[in-house]
């Protein structure tokens, strides 16, 4: 059960971004992120708010989750990576996926936090 969970709670983003409103484009977003970072979606389900509110995403993986929300409203995204590095170590993998999805969402300011989670011994 040994992993690393990242999160990051993104301001400043544009509320026009597609992803930020739009089921879609934040599905296709997430997985195009989770493909480059070399890791490997197994499920995903995506839901709209009613306006002016965002959508909400998770993507499952064979190494573990991916969850993206976001607030058009304001202006904000939190992301959440979890991956397990049980078979081999997917630290890289996460911290490549994380970061892409900041830069997608152009955040002005960004809060983070690593969490190293279980052991191995």
């Amino acid at each position: 059960m040994q992993g690393l969970h990242l999160t990051a709670d993104l301001r400043g983003c544009a509320a026009t971004l597609a992803p930020m409103h739009d089921t879609e484009a934040l599905r296709q977003l997430c997985l195009a992120a989770v493909a480059k970072a070399g890791l490997q979606a197994v499920g995903e389900c995506f839901h709209r708010f009613p306006a002016p509110g965002g959508v909400t995403g998770v993507v499952l993986l064979a190494e573990s989750h991916l969850a993206v929300h976001t607030w058009p409203e304001l202006g904000a995204v939190t992301l959440d990576v979890y991956v397990c590095n049980l078979q081999g170590d997917n630290s890289g993998r996460a911290t490549a996926l994380l970061a892409a999805l900041e830069v997608a969402f152009g955040a002005t300011a960004a809060e983070r936090h690593r969490l190293e989670r279980g052991s191995l011994r």
